[in-house]
């Protein structure tokens, strides 16, 4: 069965926010990519190479809050409203292909379901009520 968690997005205060959360809450990032440590590291200006690309906090019993910076500069427009998604890991491929294809009816796709460089099968979808989803599947 797939698991639901919140995916949060800042304009460029994510380090500051996941520090913020991490002292109200307790534990240990399981996660932290910045941009300068990823593929599209050339087009992100040289002031945003340390802004946060992937940050993700387990909070209680198989719940993770995860965030990102939003930046600009790679075509993202952050609007109170737009500044979450749900993300729903699927425990495979078949699952995320059903869960996005659900999701999709009706809405908006921002970017298919395919393999990606941090090795995810993972795509992103506004269904027709105007919420974001993330749907992925880790893949091994």
């Amino acid at each position: 069965m797939a698991t639901l968690n919140p995916y949060l997005n800042f304009k460029g205060t994510t380090e500051e926010a996941f520090n913020f959360y991490k002292s109200v809450f307790g534990g240990e990032f399981i996660a932290l990519q910045r941009f300068k440590d990823t593929p599209e590291a050339a087009r992100v200006p040289a002031e945003e190479q340390d802004k946060i690309m992937h940050i993700s906090l387990p909070i209680g019993q198989g719940n993770i809050l995860m965030g990102t910076d939003a930046l600009e500069s790679m075509g993202h427009t952050l609007t109170v409203g737009n500044n979450f998604s749900l993300s729903v890991s699927a425990e495979s491929k078949a699952e995320a292909d059903k869960l996005f294809q659900g999701l999709a009816a009706g809405g908006q796709v921002t970017m298919p379901l395919q393999d990606t460089f941090w090795g995810d099968y993972f795509g992103m979808i506004t269904d027709k009520f105007g919420i974001h989803w993330m749907v992925s599947s880790a893949q091994k």
